[in-house]
């Protein structure tokens, strides 16, 4: 057996759910294609990153990602930090020349890649004894799939991988998963929770913020069992939308005026901490954090009551113990800021409407407004459709309108580190994940998915549709095409600067997408837009096709000056919120 083989076997008894390469590190791939682990290749390796990071947002597992030694590794970086953003337990895997090369530049391709990643993973080891691969292995699972979540970068040299054993005596610290790691999960203190029922029993206004963490370890059905136990409010945050449903009378993810009226946050399962400010909370708002790891509560934000524990086990007990409270005025304030909320953003779309009538051109709001009314009231049901959220002005504009009602429905490409370039790699990745059925995505096998994202962001995967061809994977792109960069306002000022903000005006991304062998639509009016979504979610559900809209816009759309209301960062915590 080679190093590895060794490596794929650990690999494939971990449960790996899938590798997303480019041809480069072939002993390791080729391993582990062998071992039964699903292996997808495809034209970039940053962009089969972003799928890897996608597929794991969407279910929760441990997934890995492959390149070769330097070009290819160097590609992954953004995307790498994308998901590191995002605590996703993404496993980074590269190979790296020989030992015998170092310090020569031997041939091609030599770097050193652990630097690079410092930063932006939680662990990474270049290995440089055979005997010890079994070993890191076991690390990097240790690292995945305890405590909080990052990416772990492994790199093997060729003397490592092509290393040959004949029998696992030769093989340090050989031991089955069981030994090496323990699924053993912190469980609150008694007086913690003590302290928790009676700040919460005090409290007339209670907030949970549920966090990644609670996705990651599935506690979403004992974070609405207590939620509904006592009329707490809750908004999950992350890059994982939908484990609490937004049209539940509870959700506080659309209501937005109603945040500062909390009297208790409860933060469970947030990995990134905001600091006071960032939330629409009282600065002075009694605080109870929720984590795994001790060493970081109080970080950024302080707290009444820190508690080190699981998520999941937390909100169990929660759920048990909690008496059964009603807070009438609460729930009554909640359902009036949603209404509210509804009702502003119902204008926006009227005013959309009319933008759109008279420049002949879509504007954002319209697209995706229109969009989510098409999963709304399509006969599959509402919670069928997984979607993805990108972009800079759409994005922004999507987050107004489009809406989650089940476990990884939505996905946030852009969360936190505000990389655009994922968007529809990332989606490509969600789309894998739900034609397999893993984990939330079961039962929703043979559905398209949807992207939204921007002409900007295209430019980073549109080639990976050949990807989606190949293995029918079917997604529907909807780009926002408005011949610019998102951020040109800061060159209005300053003529000399606009043309490093703009791009060839009503380019056609549909025909590349048509060339690429998927299906391209070309649209300017919102009827042609409804139409050409029907027709792509026909197509996606019926054979397995690949559809990208072209939505012809106007950079102008962006400016409130311009077309009033313009674009503005959303209110977070809650939908529309891509940071912390």
């Amino acid at each position: 057996m080679t190093g590895a083989e060794a490596f794929a076997n650990l690999c494939s008894k971990e449960d790996l759910a899938a590798l997303f390469c480019c041809p480069g590190n072939y002993t390791v791939i080729n391993a582990l294609a062998a071992a039964g682990i699903p292996t997808y290749g495809g034209r970039t390796e940053g962009a089969m990153c972003a799928m890897a990071d996608g597929f794991s947002r969407a279910t929760g597992e441990v997934v890995a990602t492959s390149g070769t030694e330097g070009p290819g590794f160097a590609h992954m970086i953004m995307n790498i930090a994308a998901a590191n953003a995002a605590r996703t337990p993404l496993l980074v895997l590269a190979s790296n020349m020989t030992l015998a090369g170092d310090d020569r530049e031997a041939f091609i391709q030599q770097a050193y890649q652990q630097p690079t990643t410092e930063g932006i993973k939680k662990y990474g080891k270049r290995m440089i004894d055979p005997a010890r691969v079994h070993e890191y292995g076991a690390y990097a699972f240790r690292c995945l799939k305890s405590g909080v979540p990052q990416p772990v970068h492994l790199d093997f040299p060729a003397e490592v991988a092509r290393a040959r054993f004949k029998s696992p005596t030769e093989l340090r610290d050989f031991y089955d998963k069981s030994k090496y790691r323990s699924e053993s999960r912190a469980s609150p203190a008694a007086k913690d929770v003590d302290t928790a029922l009676a700040l919460i029993a005090k409290s007339q206004r209670p907030l949970i913020v549920a966090g990644q963490g609670v996705f990651q370890r599935k506690g979403w059905d004992a974070l609405r069992r207590a939620a509904e136990k006592a009329d707490i409010a809750v908004v999950t945050s992350g890059p994982t939308r939908g484990f609490f449903p937004d049209d539940h009378r509870l959700s506080i993810a659309t209501a937005p005026n109603a945040l500062l009226s909390a009297d208790l946050v409860i933060f469970v399962g947030q990995y990134c901490m905001p600091s006071p400010g960032e939330y629409r909370l009282d600065p002075q708002i009694k605080a109870i954090r929720v984590h795994p790891v001790q060493e970081d509560l109080g970080r950024n934000w302080p707290l009444d009551l820190g508690i080190v524990s699981d998520e999941a086990l937390f909100l169990e007990i929660l759920a048990d113990r909690l008496p059964k409270a009603k807070r009438d005025a609460w729930v009554a304030e909640l359902t009036k800021a949603r209404s509210d909320y509804q009702a502003q953003i119902d204008e926006i779309y009227k005013l959309g409407l009319d933008h759109s009538a008279k420049t002949g051109m879509l504007h954002p709001a319209v697209i995706t407004r229109d969009t989510q009314n098409f999963i709304d009231t399509h006969p599959d049901g509402r919670q069928s459709i997984a979607t993805g959220l990108g972009g800079w002005t759409i994005g922004l504009f999507a987050g107004r309108y489009m809406r989650a009602y089940r476990p990884a429905q939505e996905i946030l490409p852009p969360y936190q580190y505000g990389a655009i370039g994922p968007d529809m790699a990332m989606m490509m990745g969600v789309s894998c994940a739900v034609q397999r059925g893993v984990g939330p995505q079961k039962g929703y096998e043979g559905t398209p998915t949807i992207c939204i994202t921007s002409d900007a962001g295209a430019a980073y995967s549109l080639m990976e549709l050949d990807t989606a061809i190949k293995y029918s994977w079917p997604t529907i792109t909807i780009v926002y095409n408005n011949n610019a960069w998102g951020v040109w306002p800061h060159a209005s000022r300053s003529a000399r600067s606009m043309h490093m903000y703009l791009f060839q005006e009503h380019l056609r991304y549909d025909q590349m997408a048509t060339a690429l062998g998927a299906r391209g639509e070309y649209v300017r009016t919102p009827a042609d837009f409804r139409a050409a979504l029907a027709r792509a979610y026909k197509a996606g559900r019926d054979d397995k096709a690949s559809t990208l809209i072209n939505c012809q816009a106007i950079k102008e759309f962006t400016s409130g000056k311009d077309y009033p209301p313009g674009v503005s960062l959303n209110a977070e915590p809650g939908a529309g919120a891509i940071a912390h």
